[in-house]
């Protein structure tokens, strides 16, 4: 890691008023467009040793902050789940003139950018994606290993289903870093060693505003409750043209994401399986995913 990787003002961070709220991101290079969709518990700072080398590469690089999280703002309509992001980023990509994209995600953002292929599938150039939830396929999925350790899943039924509650558990900024640290440390969601203190610091830094905190439950929420959902999350299997990668240091994903996912995106090259890292590919195995990244779209460069 360098100093430059944990440096809030890297990049030039913009805002972008869309859909009745602020969304900050960070718009670099020129080319075929690159958007960059990060996770739970992160934001747009998780692109940050991916953005400048694809930008080099000869892509237009978009990170977006999702509602609720980092720069952008808590949506005043109250919901902050997958299809909201998904449109979110639709008018966003209106807003800065882009018609079609690839999607890079893993995490929630595997989710949104699973959800907004299927709802905007000509705006879809292909995906890239990593580590992140995937829909049950019945009958092709049969016999394989499709949840995660029982223990591993404690916070996931607490921020659905008793979100408030939490939230006023963590009433200080130090708890609430606290609790969001422990996602990159003790959790194990991480390959060990992969984020040392000044990076836990700069990825729980966004996570210190409480109503923030409490908003990005609210994926979490709509997965039990459908007053979270401001309408159903598309899923379903993908057609098009899908870079698999998977980083088997994570705890907390499928242990056979990969076979998995070459089931959802049967268009795929890979899987690959990513040495070293984990749940936070991007950030772990940045290389591994700017190299591959480059050379899955490299006549679109």
């Amino acid at each position: 890691m360098t100093r430059d990787d944990i440096r809030p003002d890297r990049h030039r961070i913009q805002h972008a008023s869309v859909r009745g709220l602020r969304i900050g991101y960070v718009d670099e290079g020129r080319g075929t467009a690159l958007l960059l969709v990060h996770g739970w518990p992160e934001s747009m700072r998780i692109w940050w040793r991916n953005i400048a080398p694809l930008a080099a590469a000869g892509f237009r690089v978009i990170a977006a902050d999702l509602r609720g999280f980092g720069t952008s703002d808590v949506a005043p309509d109250g919901f902050h789940d997958v299809p909201s992001h998904s449109r979110d980023l639709a008018a966003l990509l209106d807003r800065l003139g882009i018609e079609r994209v690839v999607l890079v995600g893993g995490d929630l953002g595997g989710a949104v950018l699973q959800d907004f292929v299927l709802r905007f599938p000509a705006r879809v150039l292909r995906i890239v994606v990593f580590n992140s939830p995937l829909p049950f396929i019945k009958g092709a999925m049969q016999g394989l290993r499709t949840r995660a350790a029982r223990e591993a899943s404690d916070y996931f039924v607490r921020q659905g289903n008793d979100a408030d509650a939490l939230a006023a558990e963590l009433d200080s900024p130090e708890k609430r870093r606290r609790y969001i640290a422990t996602f990159y440390g003790s959790r194990f969601w991480s390959h060990p060693g992969a984020f040392d203190a000044p990076a836990v610091d700069f990825m729980t830094e966004p996570y210190a505003d409480g109503a923030k905190l409490r908003a990005s439950f609210g994926g979490y929420e709509s997965s039990f409750h459908e007053r979270a959902r401001s309408e159903p999350s598309l899923r379903g299997v993908i057609e098009a043209e899908t870079l698999i990668l998977y980083g088997p240091s994570d705890h907390v994903i499928y242990p056979e994401f990969d076979l998995m996912a070459a089931i959802v995106f049967p268009n795929h090259v890979g899987p690959l399986l990513v040495r070293n890292a984990g749940h936070f590919l991007q950030w772990e195995a940045a290389h591994a995913l700017n190299s591959a990244v480059r050379a899955f779209c490299r006549d679109l460069a």
